[in-house]
């Protein structure tokens, strides 16, 4: 497994070690300046997930990036903890009352999820590839043997199919290299810590959309799991003025397949 400790720092980068709820600490970095960002990676990955957008964004933006509990150079966690609270730590530390979410996939239920919990404190939001708390996913072999891959803690197993089901471009496409890098990096801190992940069974934004109200813009590419596209659409339907964009030639690593035009999309949204 590669080690995070020559990961390339930027120049202008202030990186930190947050505390984090109920111990341990989350990896983060604040670059830019402007109105405040918060970008959201999801599982399995980590803060690179942004590398190729960040530098286009700090130029107009505070933009702060971190790793999720138990993912990329943030501690493992020994008890159960909760995304939304690592979150709302990270807001804090930095004296941000409100900022706009960015997030993909995990991290994009996280930010709803925050959204919903505290909605002072979100200014706009951008969902890419998103998932969404209470959603229930259809089963075929493909997803059944990444959750027996999960459930088994294979770690080996889990990468495969992350790269196998989530970025089906491969390694030729651009990202691809990082993309591996990160998969392999993660794999296993992610079985050792999705255990502690805390479950609530009453946290269920899908059936909340309509009490959003962060002006919200709905993000995926047209090679992501066909799923992410139904949670898109169901997205862009039940959040009171979301927009919708789908992004050719990406799949759900979108951030670092098609970089420019995200960058295009968030500065439009959030300018």
């Amino acid at each position: 497994m590669s080690s995070h400790t020559d990961r390339p720092t930027p120049l202008d980068a202030a990186e930190v070690d947050i505390p984090a709820p109920g111990g341990g600490r989350l990896r983060a970095e604040r670059r830019g300046t402007g109105g405040p960002v918060v970008l959201l990676h999801g599982a399995g990955m980590d803060a690179r997930l942004w590398d190729a957008v960040v530098p286009e964004l700090v130029r107009n933006h505070d933009v702060v990036r971190y790793d999720a509990r138990g993912l990329g150079r943030s501690s493992l966690p020994d008890q159960p903890f909760d995304d939304v609270e690592d979150l709302r730590a990270v807001l804090d530390h930095f004296g941000l009352d409100r900022a706009a979410l960015v997030g993909l996939s995990m991290g994009g239920e996280t930010a709803l999820d925050f959204a919903l919990a505290h909605p002072g404190r979100v200014s706009a939001l951008a969902l890419v590839g998103a998932s969404v708390s209470g959603h229930v996913w259809p089963q075929d072999p493909q997803s059944s043997a990444y959750d027996t891959a999960r459930r088994q803690r294979d770690a080996a197993a889990l990468a495969a199919l992350e790269l196998s089901i989530w970025a089906p471009l491969g390694r030729t496409a651009a990202g691809g290299e990082l993309i591996e890098a990160m998969v392999a990096d993660n794999a296993e801190s992610r079985v050792k810590s999705e255990p502690f992940f805390a479950h609530f069974p009453d946290r269920d934004a899908e059936s909340r959309l309509c009490d959003i109200a962060a002006p919200t813009l709905v993000i995926h590419g047209d090679q992501d799991h066909p799923e992410i596209a139904a949670i898109a659409d169901r997205l862009v339907a039940g959040i009171p003025d979301a927009h919708g964009v789908v992004v050719p030639d990406a799949d759900h690593y979108l951030p670092l397949r098609s970089p420019e035009r995200l960058v295009e999309l968030l500065l439009a949204h959030l300018a």
